[in-house]
């Protein structure tokens, strides 16, 4: 069980779009990733920590592709929502100072894609000092074996790997 503090974590979700959920994920579909994902980030607003929505939006086009925005339910009001334009979700955007602002310290990352979207959001966030956590079954990629080379090479390397029945907030 791995105990997280409400007022030093925030839930940081990528690229729960339309389009990315319709994907063919494995080793879960998008429907079982927003799912876990839509828990999480009920438990985190409960207990009074943040909840971050990143989505992508391609550069230099005059208009997205359909299915760019959140997916329904996702983001609520409060929330912060980050819109990047790579990869990973720190570079060229506020999500570290906005984080900060906030006093968070540790990350708890979902989302898709497990070794795209999520991975280099994660590398980037420990190269800015924060603690990270991963949410194995609020993630997926495009294969089983993309997904499991992230969860069991290089994430442990990052962070802790859990599930989500695996977190809990004190009592």
């Amino acid at each position: 069980m791995t105990e997280i503090d409400p007022r030093r974590t925030a839930l940081v979700l990528i690229d729960l779009m339309e389009r990315m959920v319709a994907l063919p994920l494995a080793p879960r579909d998008g429907d079982e990733v927003a799912r876990t994902a839509g828990e999480l980030a009920r438990s985190f607003r409960k207990a009074g920590a943040p909840v971050v929505v990143v989505r992508v939006e391609r550069p230099g086009v005059a208009e997205q592709p359909p299915g760019s925005g959140l997916l329904a339910g996702i983001a609520e009001p409060g929330d912060i929502e980050v819109v990047k334009r790579t990869v990973g979700a720190f570079h060229g955007t506020d999500l570290d100072e906005r984080l900060r602002e906030h006093g968070v310290r540790t990350l708890v990352l979902g989302g898709v894609a497990t070794n795209l979207g999520v991975e280099s959001t994660a590398r980037a966030a420990a190269d800015h000092g924060y603690e990270l956590v991963f949410v194995e079954d609020a993630m997926s990629a495009l294969t089983a074996e993309e997904h499991r080379a992230s969860v069991t090479l290089d994430m442990p390397r990052l962070g802790t790997v859990v599930s989500a029945s695996g977190l809990r907030f004190p009592a």
